[in-house]
């Protein structure tokens, strides 16, 4: 359908010098999930990730490794790529800022801002952080070792004087305190938002967009000369004097390369400006602030919303990474938890709004607590009674002219649920499902099918009426849950509904299915007969040993 609501969300893009760890791919899970939600919605969804290719350090590394920069990224980006895979994350496009497309996109950047007057050549001296980019005074911090930068102590910082084009940031000022004033749901959680509009408040420096030299001349070519003309030769070569464009310029730029800009402005109409950006605490500034001024400077439209997310933090509250050797291996956590219960336990015990710190073990638990006992115990059951007791043949939820326990309480859980999703609290969404899990095993406690079973057995009629709709409203909260889950655990979500005796409808990326928020109503499926298949143990219970080793 081409009226479909469409929602078109990206994640920030990784540097590409290294593995991932766990605490890299958190919020492309996360975002993975707020995709798939609305792609079984029905909304017409895209959803980018991908790599930063363009860093100095990646192009001193190749150096120090005596291959070209294009070659280390090419591998780099495919271990990013396979563990995303690992993780079944679902983008519509894995965007490299090195393919062609992108090139083009931030060069046309670049020539909008100088036609706008907001680019003028300067010079820069001061601090420059390989990973951050260039930093003014007040973000770097004297330390015994040295000066470092915050947000990557270990990076070694380079003291630059250099010949620079530089952005009007400046310019904007006013503009940007007004959209923040505007649009108050613009960056998300409210209290980012403050901290961010504090920084505009607090002045706003105009910054570098380009760097006079790098090792081997890795970049974009930046497309304008001194002299203001283009930096193209006749030769079809960019002129070496121009420099590169500065990376974070470039980086950014991708969420619009990926929206079709600016070859392709039909689709690029259809979907910019992005519903949402999700990004990590510390790119905050660029993406709430850098990025929309960009943006206006070449007549587009800022973003509609940015969720910024916190960090994976070690013992005693350290950031993750690899350098301290402190990180979690995507591979040996998919390798314990399974690809969905990797997705799981990283959700629900990482808020999605702040810092968390975890370990192995807190992982473990998790795991243990909510899918092997909880949440797998509470299918296998249901499926094994129901089965026992009713011949295999499944039961509909009990009719007896009002809401059940259960669908009272799924009729208050539901709406919490989307409620919490769809503001991107990803933890707490589940915290609500979760609730629910829990009630349904009281009920099982409570109801004692296993006693009615014997009753009904015996002749009692009342006992098998009452043992039919308990099954009932059991197989019926199992397949809510089962689907309810599915943005989250979508490997899990057809074993559950195929152990229930139900067609799972939805694609692989949660696609091409009915509309889940009609799928999600009590009894949506209570007049389709069904047979129930054999019991299948969804999560096995995880021993903390085991796990690690």
């Amino acid at each position: 359908m081409t009226d479909r609501p469409r929602f078109y969300l990206t994640t920030a893009i990784a540097y590409a010098n290294n593995k991932p760890g766990l605490h890299t791919l958190y919020e492309v899970i996360g975002a993975d999930v707020i995709a798939r939600w609305h792609r079984m919605k029905g909304d017409d969804t895209r959803f980018l990730t991908g790599t930063d290719e363009h860093s100095i350090n990646i192009a001193q590394s190749a150096l120090d490794e005596g291959r070209t920069a294009k070659a280390f990224v090419d591998e780099k980006g495919g271990y990013f790529k396979r563990a995303e895979d690992a993780l079944a994350i679902s983008p519509d496009r894995f965007i490299r800022t090195t393919d062609p497309d992108h090139v083009a996109s931030a060069q046309e950047m670049v020539r909008r801002a100088y036609a706008n007057g907001d680019i003028y050549l300067g010079a820069y001296e001061g601090w420059y952080c390989p990973n951050e980019g260039f930093l003014n005074a007040t973000d770097v911090h004297e330390t015994a070792r040295g000066t470092i930068c915050p947000n990557h102590p270990e990076v070694p910082l380079q003291w630059l004087k250099e010949k620079n084009w530089f952005f009007r940031l400046s310019a904007y000022q006013e503009r940007l305190e007004r959209h923040f004033a505007e649009r108050p749901d613009f960056v998300q959680p409210g209290y980012r938002r403050n901290e961010m509009l504090g920084f505009v408040r607090g002045g706003l420096q105009d910054f570098s967009i380009s760097r006079e030299k790098t090792p081997g001349g890795w970049g974009i070519p930046f497309p304008i000369a001194e002299n203001g003309e283009s930096a193209l030769r006749e030769d079809g070569s960019w002129d070496p004097e121009s420099g590169v464009i500065y990376v974070w310029f470039d980086a950014l730029i991708n969420y619009i390369t990926g929206a079709g800009f600016p070859a392709d402005p039909d689709a690029f109409a259809k979907w910019w400006p992005a519903d949402l950006h999700v990004i990590g605490k510390d790119i905050a500034r660029f993406h709430t602030i850098f990025w929309p001024a960009m943006l206006w400077s070449a007549g587009l439209e800022a973003p509609r919303k940015v969720w910024i997310h916190g960090w994976l933090l070690a013992a005693g509250g350290e950031r993750m990474s690899k350098s301290r050797g402190n990180f979690l291996d995507p591979d040996d956590f998919v390798a314990a938890f399974g690809s969905d219960g990797a997705r799981y336990v990283t959700l629900r015990e990482v808020p999605f709004d702040r810092d968390a710190e975890v370990s192995w073990d807190s992982f473990v638990r998790r795991y243990n607590a909510d899918l092997a006992n909880d949440f797998g115990n509470l299918v296998n059951r249901t499926v094994s009674m129901a089965g026992r007791y009713l011949g295999g043949e499944r039961p509909a939820p009990a009719t007896d002219g009002g809401p059940s326990v259960l669908g009272a309480a799924w009729g208050a859980t539901l709406p919490t649920f989307i409620e919490r999703l769809e503001a991107c609290e990803l933890h707490d969404a589940l915290a609500a499902l979760w609730e629910f899990v829990g009630a349904a095993n009281r009920f099982v406690d409570a109801e004692q099918p296993w006693v009615l079973a014997k009753a009904a057995k015996a002749g009692d009629l009342e006992a098998a009426v009452r043992l039919r709709g308990t099954l009932g409203d059991l197989v019926e909260a199992c397949r809510l849950l089962g689907l309810a889950v599915a943005p989250v655990m979508p490997h899990t979500a057809p074993r559950v509904l195929a152990q229930l005796g139900f067609a799972y409808a939805y694609g692989a990326d949660g696609t091409a299915g009915p509309v889940i928020l009609d799928a999600l109503r009590w009894g949506a499926r209570a007049d389709e007969p069904g047979t129930l298949a054999a019991p299948e143990p969804l999560f096995p219970r995880l021993e903390v040993e085991s796990a690690v080793g």
